[in-house]
């Protein structure tokens, strides 16, 4: 395909983004009326739980590989002195669990202690293949085997979930779909194990540093929400929540798909001093996230309580208000991504981290002033107030670093088309009383199609780059666009 890498390997990643995003609503819905909001909080608290352990098996050092890899010098040096720097940290954190295993009383009562240690060896071969991919910059075959890999496990998960596995279910699938994606992806692996000198850990460990407290910041920030839910009211509480937010997801396909993508390429344009196409590439990343994000506010605020109701049930149709609050957290989400995401690619990690470390803090304080009053909405705030304070510090690194600027039209153009489709979808819901799952989905579709006939019509730039793409993949563009 005649299509710059940036381009095509953020196609990849969103249509892995698109097609894991539709079959984990699926099975998700599945989930929630096969087992209820209590077992998939359970769920969901492992995972938060497992986020925190992977966060120290990590140590930062994953990122750091991934920066020194992606710069070209000495690769298989900086890819085994990461190999062994991982074994120790994984052989540590797993002597700890056992040592300290009567303190984990819940995961014993469920079994789920020894799924846990398998899951922290299996990341050690995982991270290691992934990072190494990511590194040489082989970002679509990444992003494929991690969604080959997202549908192994939700399929996994569909069986367990029909056989009564439950919890240990849902756990053992999230394993076996890991180990899909690593094995397939283990195939595409270049960098071989070479010996390496003290040189090559303290150049990692200089920079993992500083990732790994804002990693650790970030992991603090995106589960101490549902840790503190679940402390402070019950499971359930955390299944409705965390359906919520998983339902905000869909705003974040493009986000994660150039995310994904750039972080290489910008790393790469950093030390080459480029600054250019890396002001270009913010600007342009920006703009098509919220392409995204701000139609799926509208959308989200206008049906979100119908969608629960019809594809979860009953019991998650009161996450409505969390739900609202939660897409707009993803509008603000999309600018401190791309923010602390370009500090680091940048070789600033220590900024990055006081930005999301100070966030991250005011997460939690706000978590326990809100949540015993206010319930799950108070969480869902709590984490909007904090996102909004991680942008503006961000933006104001980030722009003692480089240029950054919005693409004022296209902003504009994405809020009008918004506005109509707000309009469109109001008078059908007002018209129509939505009574059944198709009159749903079909407003949804009515709104996605306003939309965007609406941005081809009037933003030229996004209808052309569009239309190149489409083009030079030999695919067929419509005329009357």
């Amino acid at each position: 395909m005649n299509v710059s890498p940036v381009q095509r390997q953020s196609m990849i990643s969103f249509f892995w983004q698109i097609a894991f995003t539709a079959i984990g609503f699926l099975s998700t819905m599945y989930f929630a009326h096969a087992v209820g909001a209590a077992i998939l909080g359970a769920y969901f608290l492992f995972t938060a739980y497992q986020s925190l352990i992977s966060m120290v098996l990590d140590g930062g050092f994953g990122g750091a590989a991934l920066k020194r890899i992606s710069e070209g010098e000495e690769p298989d040096a900086f890819f085994s002195a990461y190999f062994a720097i991982r074994l120790a940290l994984t052989v540590f954190v797993i002597l700890f669990l056992i040592i300290f295993k009567e303190y984990f009383v819940d995961l014993n009562r469920s079994g789920l202690f020894l799924l846990l240690l398998i899951a922290i060896f299996l990341s050690l071969f995982d991270g290691l293949v992934s990072t190494g991919v990511a590194g040489t910059g082989k970002m679509g075959i990444r992003t494929t085997c991690a969604g080959i890999g997202n549908i192994a496990r939700i399929l996994f998960q569909v069986v367990a979930i029909f056989l009564g596995y439950e919890a240990g279910g849902l756990v053992v699938g999230a394993i076996a779909g890991t180990l899909v994606a690593a094995i397939i992806e283990f195939r595409f692996l270049e960098l071989h194990f070479v010996k390496f000198n003290w040189e090559h850990v303290k150049s990692l460990s200089v920079f993992s540093f500083w990732l790994f407290l804002t990693s650790g910041g970030i992991i603090v920030y995106s589960q101490a929400d549902t840790i503190l839910i679940g402390h402070f009211l019950d499971t359930a509480d955390v299944g409705v929540y965390r359906i919520a937010l998983q339902f905000t997801t869909i705003s974040t396909l493009i986000t994660y798909a150039l995310r994904m993508t750039l972080w290489p390429q910008v790393s790469r344009w950093g030390k080459k001093g480029q600054l250019g196409h890396v002001e270009e590439s913010l600007a342009r990343a920006l703009s098509y996230s919220l392409l995204l994000a701000v139609p799926a506010f509208v959308g989200g605020a206008l049906l979100g309580d119908k969608l629960l109701y019809f594809f979860y049930g009953t019991e998650f149709a009161s996450g409505y208000s969390v739900l609202v609050v939660l897409l707009a957290v993803q509008i603000v989400n999309v600018f401190q991504y791309f923010f602390t995401m370009y500090l680091d690619a940048l070789n600033y990690p220590k900024e990055s981290f006081k930005v999301t470390i100070i966030a991250a803090m005011a997460n939690i304080v706000l978590d326990i002033l809100f949540i015993p009053i206010y319930g799950i909405i108070g969480a869902a705030v709590a984490t909007l107030v904090s996102m909004i304070l991680n942008v503006f510090l961000a933006k104001f690194a980030l722009s003692r670093v480089m240029k950054i600027r919005v693409e004022k039209n296209s902003l504009m153009n994405i809020l009008k088309a918004s506005a109509a489709m707000s309009i469109i979808v109001g008078t059908y819901r007002f018209l129509v009383p939505l009574s059944n799952v198709s009159l749903s989905l079909f407003a949804v579709f009515l709104g996605g199609a306003v939309f965007c006939i609406l941005m081809f019509k009037i933003d030229r730039k996004m209808y052309d780059d569009m239309k190149s793409m489409i083009l030079q993949m030999n695919l067929p563009w419509p005329n009357w666009l």
